[in-house]
């Protein structure tokens, strides 16, 4: 079993991601969703959370091996970034959706220094607003952004142009397409409901509209 379907069961088995067509969510966008994703359910469980750890040191090491700086975005992603920083033996700093207040005023919490190699780690990407709002604040601190990985993407074509837009790499440990077979071969879903599931992705502001 590759590593995107393994993480695609194990985000179905724990209930991180639930599927529901007929029943649909709302999300704070007012989108209706016949899927919701809380990945932060994954640090509940050691296995699951040990195996995301290790799937995202292996792909820092396969596509960005000159990686000197791991970069969680908050705040979904700050454990599993502190996670994989440690994996690899390198420092961790996280970035918050904007500067503080008060204090220091930080955007960017811990240590770095200008001209360093950063990944970006993500637990979820939808649109891509928030996850390059952060690779904007590293960039502009004087970082260099290798690139960025996160746990889950609902493949929205929103989000491939956006980062292609902000010539900013992406890799992902797995996505809706992967998920939604794996559902079907669990028996998580009918086969019936797969088309109103790839309906919603291609269309996801305008599904549930009537």
């Amino acid at each position: 079993m590759n590593n995107a379907k393994r993480i695609a069961d194990f985000l179905l088995q724990i209930k991180a991601i639930k599927l529901q067509p007929s029943n649909p969510f709302t999300w704070a966008s007012g989108w209706k969703s016949p899927i919701y994703c809380d990945n932060r359910k994954t640090l509940s469980f050691p296995e699951v959370r040990g195996f995301i750890r290790d799937s995202f040191a292996e792909a820092v090491r396969e596509y960005y091996p000159g990686a000197e700086v791991i970069a969680g975005v908050a705040t979904g992603a700050i454990a599993h970034g502190a996670l994989a920083a440690e994996k690899l033996g390198l420092p961790f700093i996280y970035v918050r959706s904007e500067a503080k207040e008060h204090g220091l005023g930080n955007q960017i919490e811990g240590f770095y220094e200008k001209g360093q190699k950063v990944v970006v780690i993500e637990d979820l990407i939808s649109t891509g607003g928030s996850s390059l709002n952060a690779v904007r604040a590293l960039r502009s601190a004087g970082c260099e952004v290798l690139g960025m990985i996160a746990i889950f993407t609902y493949e929205f074509s929103k989000a491939t142009d956006s980062f292609v837009a902000e010539k900013c790499d992406l890799h992902t440990l797995t996505g809706y397409s992967t998920l939604v077979d794996a559902a079907v071969a669990a028996g998580y879903i009918g086969s019936s409901e797969v088309e109103t599931l790839k309906k919603w992705r291609i269309d996801p502001a305008g599904w549930g509209i009537r």
